[in-house]
Order: structure tokens, then sequence, then C-alpha cells
């Protein structure tokens, strides 16, 4: 099995269109059915998976999707890209406890790991409904990923 789509919600379809496609995501689709059915999907570049966001498409509330992850190589440079497009995000930090973050800002230790261990420095950002995302660099995967 593969991880083909995520849904997430969102109030404004075209505000979360245009967040994500300043993000450098490639738009898709934008298929629009009547006015209360309309699917757009963007892809991260490089991603096998895409997101699917639009109207009457889930019942959850807008802004409650929250640690969805995106894997960098150099989380420095992926943070600086998404800095130098004009939008919000944190500070790379690596987590107290040495293994994953915790939710929300709990246990962050500012700046990258200091072994620069793979899959242990992050950065977050979130969509303008508060959907929640993370930038994990991983250099180097573990055995069998």
């Amino acid at each position: 099995m593969k991880l083909e789509v995520l849904v997430i919600p969102v109030s404004d379809v075209d505000r979360a269109k245009t967040f994500y496609k300043t993000l450098g995501w490639r738009e898709d689709a934008d298929f629009v059915g009547d006015e209360n059915y309309r699917v757009i999907q963007v892809t991260p570049p490089g991603s096998p998976a895409s997101v699917i966001f639009g109207t009457g498409l889930t019942t959850a509330d807008p802004g409650s999707a929250q640690g969805l992850h995106l894997v960098v190589t150099d989380i420095e440079a992926a943070r600086a890209e998404i800095a130098d497009r004009g939008l919000e995000i944190s500070e790379v930090f690596h987590d107290a406890g040495g293994v994953f973050h915790h939710a929300g800002t709990e246990g962050r230790v500012a700046g990258p790991d200091p072994k620069h261990t793979s899959y242990s420095s992050f950065a977050s950002f979130e969509d303008p409904d508060g959907n929640g995302w993370v930038l994990q660099e991983i250099t180097e995967r573990l055995p069998g990923r």
C-alpha cells in the first residue's frame, strides 16, 4: 500500500489554494461539481502523495488536521525557502526528548538536533485555517524504509 492523498479541512477554498500554490505546490486539479462540491488537489514538489481540500469533502472542522509531515533533506534550506515565499514558519528546532516532537510547542529546543541525527530536526507552519504542517529532516532512512 502507498499513501496517495490526504484530505484537509479548510474554510475558504480559494484562500487555501493561494496558500498552497505560494508554497510552490503543483495544482493538479480544480474540479467544481456545483456550489456544494469542489475538489482541489495539490502536490508538494517531489512528493508521490497529494493533498485535497475543497467543499463537501470532509466533515472535519477547518484547521483540525495536525502533525502533517513533509520530509526534507536540508531542514534549514527548506525552512528558508518557505520564509522567502513570505509565509510564517517556526525556527528550526529539535525535541528535548530526542525521539520525536511533542504536540504543540512543548519540548521544543531551538536549533537543529546537535548531532544532526536523521529524523530529529523540525520546523513547523500552518495554513490559513490552522492545519499544522511539520518539516522533518531525514538524511538517512531507517532500515527497510
